[in-house]
């Protein structure tokens, strides 16, 4: 799901390419920023871009 977040896709979008809801795509993103230690999306953009996950 971290290689979605680093492309910049919405949780809805992320969601539909995983069959997913977009609440379980929520929790589950909300736990990888908890892990990540970083306080939003673009942080965590930057730390998979770091390894070579997303675009």
């Amino acid at each position: 799901m971290l290689e979605h977040v680093a492309r910049g896709q919405t949780n809805a979008q992320i969601a539909a390419a995983l069959g997913l809801r977009p609440k379980t795509v929520r929790n589950v993103v909300s736990s990888l920023l908890a892990k990540l230690r970083v306080d939003g999306r673009g942080q965590a953009m930057v730390r998979a871009s770091d390894a070579g996950l997303g675009g």
